[in-house]
Parts: structure tokens; C-alpha cells; sequence
């Protein structure tokens, strides 16, 4: 197996372990011990400073690894001031967001403080998390040009996690005050960032000296990275804003308790999602290869065998969830408050499936000439979001927030889906409506279960459903072949016979 094998391998096994700490932490920790309000300061703290990182890093994540190759000497190593430009531009970015942040205090205070006062308490705090997560990821991205992501990966997927894990548990057992609690994420992250740091002086021959003879050398370098880094600075205002905005408006227009219980059911809808990430990853390398050489057929293929690989795997998950919903509720910590949201977690749950369904359409159009059309495709996506959540969250609450996400989403999708068509792409074939017609049915029968054939014991309601819904549903996806992928995957792994 070689290097990039392994480390991926390893970097995957990571990334799960990570996932079932998270889960631990949100259903059987935050539930428990904090309050909704809580709850809903410490995700609207962490957003706050993603938000200001997505826009203060200037792009440096996808720059480092664009132009590294510009930066390698004949020995492979990098050199010519590159880890120097590593620091210094999200620097530069961080102090001009910082003077931005803090002008805003007035307006941003009085937005969110008739709600949400608690919130504005934390204003200025979110600049030292913001700092540490900043460096965090920049350092990640360093080493992974050098072709080391485990390490990097275990300190963002796991000790982040377990660090939050242990803060919270603290605070549950009045070990921290909320202040303690607050600084102890900032310190969380600052950790993780000298962890990162330490990590990649360790792998040696980095030099942080500037090397402007070679920039003077390469003027056309230096024009090709400022017109990238400005594509993708506005970008990331739209694509790292949409994801988050129904946190802050409901933390605006609804207050803390609301905010805490529409975090735990968003991390709920997210399971819907979670393996596009893999299966894009894998994906992404061979769909850039065919549409390099021009091979739409090729690339029509590979995007139809994701989208209905991810709709069938997505789509089971959204039904084991909602299948399962009120027992879910009934074993969660006082599932009771967050079950008032029980109807938020299914639109939530479409908007995800959407996501991880066309998530690969909009890594072809990245990789296609027409590449610049997913930045406006990302301002249409953003202001439709915000028109929807200032519209709708008022009007409807947590749902309007959830509805405003699914009709966001359907239209980006909608206009990612046009274009890649429009320039020959072929994105569904027919297992995929097939797919599509088997969800539809298994949710149909589940609510006649539920109206017509109801069963007292929410255990064995859910069992007995489960078994037969999701269990009929995938024998006939196995039999009709609606994944020959999947199906060849069960084939392999099936024990010898003796």
C-alpha cells in the first residue's frame, strides 16, 4: 500500500473516531448537563469565529496547495519564503477582519442583544478563538502539502473533540464557571494549533525567512495567486456564510434556547451527509482527470454512479432517522425540549440529502472552464438564504430556519445541476429514480404504519418498522441492483463457507 493509501486509510479511521466522540459529546453530554441556552452560546461562539477564519484566512487553504507546486526545489522540499507567505497573508487577513469585527460591535450588539445577550458578553472572546482556529487549520494545511495528514487530521477530527468533551463535562460538574467554559474552548483550539505547529517543525527543512528575489523572479506567479485568492475570498463570503446564517438569525430573532435546540437537531440532519465526504474525496481526483482530457462520457459516469450511490445511502439514513425519531427523542437527555423540533430534523434532513446527493455536481463545475460560475452560484445560495431566514424565522421559527436552508439549497443545487447538464454531463440515470420511487414508498408506508397500525411501546414501534421498512426496503434494493457498487461490496466481505 503507498503513502497516500495509508495516510487516507488512517486519516479515515480518525475522522470516524472523531464522529463518535461528537456524538457522544452533543446527544448524551450537552443534552444532559447544559442548558438549551447554553448549548446555544457555545455553537453560536464557534460559529461566529468559523465565519470570521473563513473570510480572514484570504484563501490561504486552497492557495498552499494550488501554487506549492511553484515553491518545490529539485529535492522536493519547499523552499523560496513559502512557509513565510503561510503565515504572514492569513495574518494580514486576520488584523483587516479584526478592525472590521470590532466597528461592527455597535450594530452587531444591538442586533443580537435584545435576544441574546449572553452572546454579546462573549463579542470580543470569539477574536482569540478565531486567531487559534485560524493558525489551526493553516498549520494543518502546511503539513498536509507535505504529505502528512494523519497527525494534523487526529488533532482537528479527535483531540479537538476530546478537549471539548472534557470542558463540557467540567462545566457540568461546576469544575468550570461559563466564563471558564468559554476560555477553555479558546484554549481548546489554541492547543490544537501548537500541537500542529510543533508537529511541522518536527518533519524538518522548515524555513518561515521571506524570499522576495524570487517573487520579483515570477510576476506572473504573482498575479495568477492574487486573482485566485480574490476568486476564492468571495467565495468563501458566500460558502462559508450559507452553512451558518439560520444560527445567528434564530440567535437574533428567537434567543439562546432556540439556538441550543436547532444545534442538536442540525447535528442530527448532518448524519444524512456524512459519507459524501468520502465518496467525493475518492470521486474528485478521476472526475478532474476525464474532464482534463475531455472524456464526458467518462465523467457522465462516475457522476451518475456518486449521485445514486449517495441518494440510496443518504436517503436510508434520512429513514432510519425519521423512522426512528420519537425513540430517539425518548433516550435522549430531556428529549422532551429538544422533540419540539421533532418536524425541523426531517427538512433538515432533505436539505442534507441534497447536499450529499449533488454535492459531486459542484465538484465538476469546480474542475470544469466554467468554474467561476460557483462563486455567484454561492452569492445566489447566500442571499437567498438570508432574505429566506429574515422572512420565514419570524414567521415560523425553528422551521422557518429549516425551510429556508431546504429552499436554499434546492435552488443552488438547481442552477449547479443546469450547468453541469448544459455542458454535457449526464447526472441521473435510471437506478436513480428507481431509488428515489423506493424512499418515497418506504416513508409512505411509514406513516400508514404510524396513522393505521400504531403500537403503544415506542421500543418495539420503532423495531418492528425498522425491521421491516428499512429491511424490505434494502433486500429490494439489493435484489433490483440499484447499487451494483454496494451490492459487489457485500459480495466481497461475505464469510467463506466451510
Amino acid at each position: 500500500m503507498g503513502v497516500i493509501a495509508k495516510q487516507s486509510l488512517r486519516g479515515t479511521i480518525v475522522t470516524y473516531l472523531g464522529i463518535a466522540v461528537g456524538f457522544v459529546t452533543t446527544f448524551f453530554v450537552l443534552t444532559r448537563f447544559l442548558t438549551t441556552e447554553e448549548v446555544g452560546l457555545a455553537r453560536v461562539f464557534i460559529d461566529a469565529a468559523t465565519l470570521f477564519i473563513g473570510l480572514a484566512q484570504l484563501g490561504t487553504s486552497s492557495s498552499l496547495i494550488r501554487f506549492s507546486p511553484y515553491f518545490r526545489t529539485e529535492d522536493g522540499s519547499l523552499s523560496h519564503g513559502f512557509f513565510f507567505w503561510a503565515i504572514v497573508v492569513p495574518l494580514i487577513g486576520f488584523l483587516v477582519f479584526t478592525a472590521i469585527y470590532c466597528a461592527c460591535h455597535a450594530p452587531l450588539a444591538a442586533w443580537f442583544g435584545e435576544k441574546s445577550p449572553r452572546f454579546v458578553d462573549y463579542y470580543y472572546l470569539v477574536l482569540p478563538l478565531a486567531f487559534f482556529m485560524l493558525y489551526q487549520v493553516v498549520f494543518e494545511t502546511c503539513a498536509n502539502v507535505l504529505m502528512h495528514i494523519v497527525l494534523p487530521r487526529t488533532v482537528r477530527e479527535l483531540i479537538i473533540r476530546v478537549g471539548l468533551l472534557i470542558l463540557y463535562l467540567l462545566y457540568a460538574f461546576h469544575v468550570l464557571s461559563l466564563n471558564g467554559l468559554m476560555i477553555g474552548i479558546c484554549l481548546n483550539y489554541g492547543v490544537a494549533a501548537l500541537i500542529n505547529i510543533i508537529y511541522l517543525f518536527s518533519l524538518g527543512h522548515i524555513r518561515f525567512r521571506p524570499d522576495f528575489d524570487f517573487l520579483r523572479r515570477n510576476p506572473g506567479l504573482v498575479r495568477r495567486y492574487l486573482t485566485y485568492t480574490g476568486f476564492l475570498i468571495v467565495s468563501a463570503l458566500a460558502g462559508t456564510l450559507a452553512p451558518i446564517l439560520s444560527s445567528f438569525f434564530i440567535t437574533a430573532k428567537m434567543g439562546l434556547d432556540s439556538t441550543g435546540i436547532f444545534a442538536i437537531v442540525t447535528y442530527m440532519a448532518v448524519m444524512v451527509s456524512i459519507p459524501y465526504r468520502s465518496v467525493t474525496a475518492i470521486a474528485s481526483p478521476q472526475i478532474a482527470q476525464a474532464l482534463k482530457e475531455d472524456q464526458k462520457n467518462e465523467c457522465s459516469h462516475l457522476v451518475q454512479q456518486v449521485t445514486s450511490n449517495l441518494l440510496l445511502i443518504g436517503g436510508f439514513i434520512l429513514l432510519a432517522i425519521w423512522i426512528n425519531i420519537d425513540l430517539i427523542f425518548h433516550i435522549l437527555p430531556n428529549g422532551q425540549t429538544y422533540a419540539t423540533a421533532r418536524e425541523v430534523v426531517l427538512i433538515l434532513s432533505l436539505s442534507q440529502l441534497i447536499l450529499a446527493t449533488f454535492s459531486v455536481c459542484l465538484t465538476t463545475l469546480n474542475y470544469s472552464r466554467l468554474y467561476a460560475l460557483s462563486m455567484v452560484y454561492s452569492f445566489v445560495l447566500t442571499l437567498t438564504a438570508m432574505m429566506l431566514n429574515s422572512w420565514l424565522i419570524p414567521r415560523y421559527g425553528m422551521e422557518g430556519a429549516a425551510w429556508s436552508n431546504l429552499l436554499a439549497y434546492a435552488l443552488y443545487f438547481a442552477l449547479i445541476l443546469l450547468t453541469v447538464r448544459w455542458f454535457g454531463i449526464r447526472i441521473v440515470e435510471r437506478r436513480w429514480y428507481l431509488t428515489l420511487a423506493l424512499l418515497v414508498l418506504i416513508f409512505l408506508l411509514n406513516m400508514l404504519c404510524v396513522r393505521f397500525l400504531p403500537i403503544q411501546n415506542i421500543w418495539w414501534s420503532s423495531i418492528l418498522r425498522s425491521l421491516i421498512l428499512l429491511g424490505g426496503g434494502l433486500l429490494v434494493a439489493y435484489r433490483a441492483q440499484l447499487s451494483p457498487e454496494l451490492n459487489a461490496l457485500l459480495h466481497s466481505i461475505r464469510l467463506p463457507r466451510h
